[in-house]
């Protein structure tokens, strides 16, 4: 994803599976203070990827923009910045 920007991912709700457009991108576990270290993830040549922190399975859908998520809400945004 060079020259952009790495979208971050949330899962508040403790979906199992998380649809994304990007096969790079951080997992931030849940909104803070529920969230876990900010784990850098790259599928490489695979579809799927599991956060090793919280267990989300994230599923690449070559359909989705780099900020949409299936189901919605799981974009993750830094309030503090």
């Amino acid at each position: 994803m060079a020259g952009g920007a790495i979208p971050h991912f949330q899962n508040d709700a403790g979906h199992p599976i998380i649809e994304i457009g990007v096969k790079e991108f951080m997992c931030v576990g849940a909104n803070p203070p529920f969230d876990h270290p900010h784990v850098y993830l790259d599928m490489g040549s695979d579809h799927e990827k599991v956060c090793p922190y919280c267990s989300t399975l994230y599923r690449y859908t070559a359909s989705l923009k780099p900020h949409e998520t299936i189901p919605a809400g799981a974009v993750y945004i830094d309030r503090a910045a």
